[in-house]
């Protein structure tokens, strides 16, 4: 019985249609995410919003009267907030491709919760603090002065954040979207704790973690939306 089928070497492929031959021309290398440099940005973005945010309004009036022991551990857990969150919202594990969004989202519910019980829990206040009438309107006036203030220090860090996760959350965006917002949200706690000289705890707790609650808030909100891969 006879083969009359070519020889391998005879058999050419179909011709391309147009409308592929165009897709593979307009083909481009992807780059790859770096995420400790893309963590790394967010932190030198938050740096630089506080330190111009404080160079603007000037240091706290009762900075010198305060303890040393409080200012420190305040001022650290607020900065360890803002390092640990962008990490874990940012930097996967090892051999991962997806951000920790779980522990980014405990991270935070913990703060959120955590800087609200420290200021009502662990106020101090010197005879330079600014004192003001312990009324309703004076608290709700200056705790959302303050809310908004620190609000805003966030706002260019984590859409640097969110715009560097394009693509790279599948799932969990919501989750990440609360523990990057908890961190420039502790940012914005940061430059508070630098710059406004009130010490009354309702305003520590409810007007400075309260920053940091709204921001997770928005966070979760929004981060959806702008690490969203456009097509």
């Amino acid at each position: 019985m006879s083969d009359d089928r070519p020889p391998l070497d005879e058999l050419a492929a179909p011709p391309m249609g147009d409308l592929l031959d165009g897709e593979l021309r307009d083909l481009r290398p992807v780059a790859t995410r770096q995420p400790w440099r893309d963590a790394g940005l967010v932190l030198a973005a938050a740096t630089i919003v506080v330190a111009t945010l404080v160079g603007v309004l000037s240091l706290r009036r009762d900075l010198d009267a305060l303890p040393v022991v409080w200012l420190v551990l305040y001022g650290t857990a607020w900065l360890g907030t803002l390092g640990l969150g962008a990490y874990l919202a940012l930097v996967p594990r090892r051999g991962a491709v997806v951000p920790r969004w779980r522990l980014a989202g405990v991270v935070a519910a913990v703060a959120a919760v955590g800087f609200v019980v420290a200021g009502l829990v662990f106020a101090r206040t010197t005879p330079q603090s600014l004192v003001y009438a312990p009324t309703l309107a004076n608290h709700l006036g200056y705790g959302a002065s303050c809310v908004a203030l620190g609000t805003f220090t966030a706002i260019g860090p984590f859409v640097l954040g969110a715009l560097l996760l394009r693509g790279s959350l599948p799932v969990g965006a919501r989750a990440a979207g609360a523990g990057l917002g908890a961190a420039c949200g502790a940012a914005g706690g940061f430059m508070l704790h630098l710059h406004c000289p009130i010490t009354h705890a309702y305003h520590l707790g409810f007007g400075h973690g309260g920053a940091v609650v709204l921001c997770a808030l928005v966070g979760a909100l929004i981060l959806p939306l702008l690490a969203k891969e456009s097509r």
